[in-house]
């Protein structure tokens, strides 16, 4: 796959950064369908494998749901053709029916898909997964909101 927005384009759409930006690039983007799919390679040096777990490396499961909130911010950042962070910020609402099926640890590369469910008073509503090799770790709907500030 061919990447269409690298890290430093996603460090001007996204006020995340290191060690907390968790999308290394876009590689589709579909704006009529709503959808969008991301990168996140997982190296064996990011912080959180020091404690989680030192022998038997698994990345989090609330940063692999953050990793997807990113994915979900990218694809309204692009929807709505403006930076997040900004003139405003992204806020996490909620989430809904988290399945974690496979650890993801170091070496994956994982893919982010989201998809737009539905935008209702400043809420929108994403379907989300992550996969590794075709196999899906984990699915989540999720919800945010942008604020001005």
């Amino acid at each position: 796959m061919e990447k269409i927005i690298d890290v430093n384009q996603i460090k001007k759409m996204l006020p995340h950064r290191y060690p907390f930006l968790l999308v290394d690039r876009v590689l589709e983007f579909d704006e009529e369908k709503e959808t969008i799919v991301a990168l996140k390679n997982v190296t064996s040096n990011e912080p959180h494998f020091e404690g989680h777990f030192p022998i038997q490396p698994v990345m989090p499961g609330v940063l692999i749901l953050e990793a997807l909130a990113q994915s979900c911010g990218l694809l309204s950042a692009l929807i709505l053709k403006k930076s997040l962070g900004e003139n405003g910020i992204y806020l996490l609402v909620g989430f809904d029916n988290a399945r974690f099926k496979r650890p993801i640890v170091p070496g994956d590369q994982v893919l982010l898909k989201s998809t737009v469910l539905r935008r209702l008073k400043g809420i929108w509503k994403f379907s989300a997964e992550a996969t590794v090799d075709g196999e899906q770790c984990c699915s989540v709907d999720i919800m945010c909101t942008y604020k001005d500030v």
